[in-house]
Protein backbone atom coordinates (compact mmCIF):
# COMPACT_ATOMS: atom_id res chain seq x y z
CA UNK A 1 0.00 0.00 0.00
CA UNK A 2 1.35 3.49 -0.92
CA UNK A 3 0.13 7.17 0.40
CA UNK A 4 -0.98 8.91 -2.70
CA UNK A 5 -1.38 12.69 -2.86
CA UNK A 6 -4.09 13.86 -5.31
CA UNK A 7 -3.75 17.60 -6.12
CA UNK A 8 -6.54 18.26 -8.21
CA UNK A 9 -9.58 20.77 -7.77
CA UNK A 10 -12.58 19.60 -10.49
CA UNK A 11 -15.04 17.33 -7.19
CA UNK A 12 -16.02 14.73 -9.71
CA UNK A 13 -12.15 14.10 -10.89
CA UNK A 14 -11.29 13.83 -7.16
CA UNK A 15 -13.92 11.37 -6.20
CA UNK A 16 -13.19 8.83 -9.09
CA UNK A 17 -9.30 9.08 -8.33
CA UNK A 18 -9.97 8.73 -4.69
CA UNK A 19 -12.05 5.96 -5.62
CA UNK A 20 -9.99 4.03 -7.76
CA UNK A 21 -6.69 4.53 -5.64
CA UNK A 22 -8.67 2.82 -2.69
CA UNK A 23 -9.88 0.26 -4.20
CA UNK A 24 -6.13 -0.57 -5.25
CA UNK A 25 -5.29 -0.74 -1.18
CA UNK A 26 -3.81 2.93 -1.25
CA UNK A 27 -4.15 5.49 1.08
CA UNK A 28 -5.06 8.61 -0.49
CA UNK A 29 -4.83 12.54 0.47
CA UNK A 30 -7.03 14.93 -1.35
CA UNK A 31 -6.50 18.57 -2.12
CA UNK A 32 -7.97 20.94 -3.97
CA UNK A 33 -5.24 23.91 -4.35
CA UNK A 34 -1.71 23.73 -4.65
CA UNK A 35 -0.79 25.52 -1.93
CA UNK A 36 -2.62 23.40 -0.04
CA UNK A 37 -0.96 20.33 -1.62
CA UNK A 38 2.81 21.78 -1.02
CA UNK A 39 1.84 21.80 2.89
CA UNK A 40 0.37 18.21 2.97
CA UNK A 41 3.39 16.67 0.69
CA UNK A 42 5.81 18.00 3.32
CA UNK A 43 3.95 17.13 6.65
CA UNK A 44 2.88 13.86 5.32
CA UNK A 45 5.42 12.73 3.10
CA UNK A 46 3.30 10.61 -0.06
CA UNK A 47 5.18 8.08 -2.01
CA UNK A 48 3.35 9.54 -5.43
CA UNK A 49 1.85 13.08 -6.32
CA UNK A 50 -1.22 13.08 -8.56
CA UNK A 51 -0.58 16.67 -9.96
CA UNK A 52 -3.31 18.88 -11.58
CA UNK A 53 -1.69 21.80 -13.65
CA UNK A 54 -4.56 24.36 -13.87
CA UNK A 55 -5.44 24.70 -9.76
CA UNK A 56 -7.22 28.08 -8.27
CA UNK A 57 -4.43 29.40 -5.99
CA UNK A 58 -0.89 28.89 -7.82
CA UNK A 59 -0.32 26.76 -11.03
CA UNK A 60 0.61 23.18 -10.86
CA UNK A 61 3.81 23.98 -12.53
CA UNK A 62 4.64 25.89 -9.40
CA UNK A 63 4.30 23.23 -7.01
CA UNK A 64 5.99 20.51 -8.76
CA UNK A 65 8.87 23.66 -9.06
CA UNK A 66 8.36 23.90 -5.35
CA UNK A 67 8.45 20.18 -4.15
CA UNK A 68 11.41 19.62 -6.44
CA UNK A 69 13.52 22.87 -4.47
CA UNK A 70 12.12 21.56 -0.95
CA UNK A 71 14.99 19.20 0.95
CA UNK A 72 11.87 16.80 2.37
CA UNK A 73 9.82 16.62 -0.85
CA UNK A 74 12.11 16.58 -3.78
CA UNK A 75 12.45 12.86 -3.69
CA UNK A 76 9.13 12.22 -4.16
CA UNK A 77 7.52 11.37 -7.39
CA UNK A 78 5.38 13.39 -9.53
CA UNK A 79 2.63 12.82 -11.87
CA UNK A 80 1.35 15.22 -13.91
CA UNK A 81 -2.39 14.63 -14.64
CA UNK A 82 -3.94 18.11 -16.63
CA UNK A 83 -5.74 18.62 -19.97
CA UNK A 84 -3.07 20.41 -21.18
CA UNK A 85 -1.57 18.27 -23.51
CA UNK A 86 0.45 20.15 -25.93
CA UNK A 87 4.33 18.82 -26.34
CA UNK A 88 5.34 22.48 -24.71
CA UNK A 89 3.21 21.43 -22.09
CA UNK A 90 4.80 17.75 -21.41
CA UNK A 91 8.09 19.25 -21.70
CA UNK A 92 7.57 22.10 -19.61
CA UNK A 93 6.42 19.60 -17.23
CA UNK A 94 9.12 16.71 -17.28
CA UNK A 95 11.99 19.55 -17.06
CA UNK A 96 10.53 20.43 -13.60
CA UNK A 97 11.14 16.86 -12.48
CA UNK A 98 7.85 14.89 -13.29
CA UNK A 99 8.23 10.95 -13.72
CA UNK A 100 4.81 10.91 -16.13
CA UNK A 101 2.85 12.90 -17.86
CA UNK A 102 -1.33 11.92 -18.54
CA UNK A 103 -3.08 13.98 -20.43
CA UNK A 104 -7.04 13.89 -19.57
CA UNK A 105 -9.06 12.52 -20.27
CA UNK A 106 -7.79 9.56 -19.63
CA UNK A 107 -8.47 5.71 -18.73
CA UNK A 108 -8.52 5.21 -15.44
CA UNK A 109 -7.58 1.52 -16.03
CA UNK A 110 -4.39 2.81 -17.73
CA UNK A 111 -3.80 5.56 -14.95
CA UNK A 112 -3.64 2.82 -12.31
CA UNK A 113 -1.28 0.99 -14.33
CA UNK A 114 1.03 3.99 -14.45
CA UNK A 115 0.72 4.67 -10.82
CA UNK A 116 2.01 1.07 -10.31
CA UNK A 117 4.35 1.24 -12.49
CA UNK A 118 5.79 4.77 -11.27
CA UNK A 119 5.32 3.07 -7.70
CA UNK A 120 7.28 -0.23 -8.35
CA UNK A 121 9.82 1.84 -9.97
CA UNK A 122 10.72 3.72 -7.18
CA UNK A 123 10.60 1.02 -5.09
CA UNK A 124 13.25 -0.78 -7.16
CA UNK A 125 15.33 2.37 -7.10
CA UNK A 126 15.20 2.26 -3.07
CA UNK A 127 16.13 -1.41 -2.56
CA UNK A 128 19.42 -1.24 -3.02
CA UNK A 129 22.28 -0.50 -0.16
CA UNK A 130 25.11 -0.09 -2.48
CA UNK A 131 27.35 2.73 -1.53
CA UNK A 132 29.51 4.17 -4.77
CA UNK A 133 32.95 5.33 -4.47
CA UNK A 134 34.48 7.15 -7.95
CA UNK A 135 36.78 9.36 -7.50
CA UNK A 136 35.82 12.47 -6.14
CA UNK A 137 32.04 11.31 -6.55
CA UNK A 138 30.47 9.32 -3.91
CA UNK A 139 26.65 7.45 -4.07
CA UNK A 140 24.46 6.17 -1.33
CA UNK A 141 21.77 4.35 -3.22
CA UNK A 142 19.89 3.22 -0.47
CA UNK A 143 19.77 6.49 0.79
CA UNK A 144 19.56 8.26 -2.11
CA UNK A 145 22.71 10.40 -1.30
CA UNK A 146 25.42 12.03 -3.43
CA UNK A 147 28.65 13.74 -2.44
CA UNK A 148 31.23 15.52 -3.98
CA UNK A 149 34.64 16.15 -2.78
CA UNK A 150 32.93 14.78 0.72
CA UNK A 151 30.54 18.14 0.57
CA UNK A 152 26.91 16.91 0.23
CA UNK A 153 25.20 17.24 -3.43
CA UNK A 154 21.06 17.74 -3.28
CA UNK A 155 19.72 15.95 -6.50
CA UNK A 156 16.04 15.78 -7.23
CA UNK A 157 14.74 11.95 -7.79
CA UNK A 158 15.39 11.89 -11.75
CA UNK A 159 18.68 13.48 -11.09
CA UNK A 160 19.12 10.85 -8.77
CA UNK A 161 18.03 8.22 -10.74
CA UNK A 162 20.05 9.82 -14.23
CA UNK A 163 23.38 9.99 -12.18
CA UNK A 164 23.36 6.41 -10.99
CA UNK A 165 21.77 5.18 -14.82
CA UNK A 166 24.98 6.31 -16.22
CA UNK A 167 27.29 5.37 -13.57
CA UNK A 168 25.66 1.67 -14.07
CA UNK A 169 26.45 1.83 -18.11
CA UNK A 170 29.65 3.60 -17.49
CA UNK A 171 31.79 3.03 -20.82
CA UNK A 172 29.19 1.84 -23.09
CA UNK A 173 27.48 5.32 -24.44
CA UNK A 174 23.78 5.70 -23.55
CA UNK A 175 21.10 7.47 -25.93
CA UNK A 176 19.09 9.91 -25.16
CA UNK A 177 15.65 7.99 -26.31
CA UNK A 178 17.32 4.78 -23.93
CA UNK A 179 17.64 7.01 -20.99
CA UNK A 180 14.27 8.44 -21.66
CA UNK A 181 13.12 4.62 -21.89
CA UNK A 182 15.03 3.77 -18.82
CA UNK A 183 15.16 6.38 -16.24
CA UNK A 184 12.09 8.25 -17.02
CA UNK A 185 9.99 4.99 -18.66
CA UNK A 186 7.93 7.54 -20.77
CA UNK A 187 7.11 7.52 -24.45
CA UNK A 188 10.42 8.60 -26.60
CA UNK A 189 8.18 10.22 -29.44
CA UNK A 190 7.58 13.37 -26.68
CA UNK A 191 10.62 15.09 -26.52
CA UNK A 192 14.99 14.08 -25.99
CA UNK A 193 15.72 17.88 -25.63
CA UNK A 194 14.50 16.98 -21.41
CA UNK A 195 17.56 14.62 -20.95
CA UNK A 196 19.95 17.61 -22.11
CA UNK A 197 18.43 20.08 -19.36
CA UNK A 198 18.73 17.32 -17.02
CA UNK A 199 21.97 16.45 -17.43
CA UNK A 200 23.21 19.95 -17.78
CA UNK A 201 21.25 20.47 -14.16
CA UNK A 202 23.29 17.13 -12.83
CA UNK A 203 26.46 18.64 -13.96
CA UNK A 204 26.04 21.83 -12.25
CA UNK A 205 25.25 20.52 -9.56
CA UNK A 206 27.99 17.64 -9.50
CA UNK A 207 30.88 20.24 -10.20
CA UNK A 208 33.73 18.91 -11.03
CA UNK A 209 32.61 15.38 -10.76
CA UNK A 210 30.23 16.49 -13.70
CA UNK A 211 33.45 15.85 -15.53
CA UNK A 212 32.58 12.15 -15.61
CA UNK A 213 29.19 12.57 -17.95
CA UNK A 214 30.19 13.46 -21.48
CA UNK A 215 28.95 13.92 -23.92
CA UNK A 216 28.40 12.05 -27.55
CA UNK A 217 27.70 14.28 -30.13
CA UNK A 218 24.90 13.20 -31.96
CA UNK A 219 24.46 10.26 -30.04
CA UNK A 220 24.30 10.56 -26.68
CA UNK A 221 25.96 10.31 -23.16
CA UNK A 222 28.65 8.23 -21.15
CA UNK A 223 30.32 8.14 -17.61
CA UNK A 224 34.06 8.18 -17.74
CA UNK A 225 35.25 4.88 -17.66
CA UNK A 226 38.47 6.08 -15.01
CA UNK A 227 38.24 8.57 -12.10
CA UNK A 228 42.12 9.51 -12.02
CA UNK A 229 42.07 11.39 -15.44
CA UNK A 230 38.47 12.61 -16.80
CA UNK A 231 37.81 13.10 -20.43
CA UNK A 232 36.66 15.78 -21.87
CA UNK A 233 32.37 16.24 -21.40
CA UNK A 234 32.45 16.59 -24.97
CA UNK A 235 33.97 13.55 -27.65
Amino acid sequence: MARILVIEDEPALQKVLDYNLRQAGHEVLLSGQGGEGVRLALDQRPDLVLLDLMLPDISGTEVCRALQQSEGTQQIPVMIVSARGDEVDRIVGFELGAVDYVVKPFSVRELMLRVQAVLRRAKSSGDGERSIEFGCLRIDEGAHRVWVDREEVELTLLEFKLLVALYEARERVQTRTALLDGVWGIDVSITTRTVDTHVKRLRDKLRRAGDYIQTVRGIGYRFASSPDVPESRSA
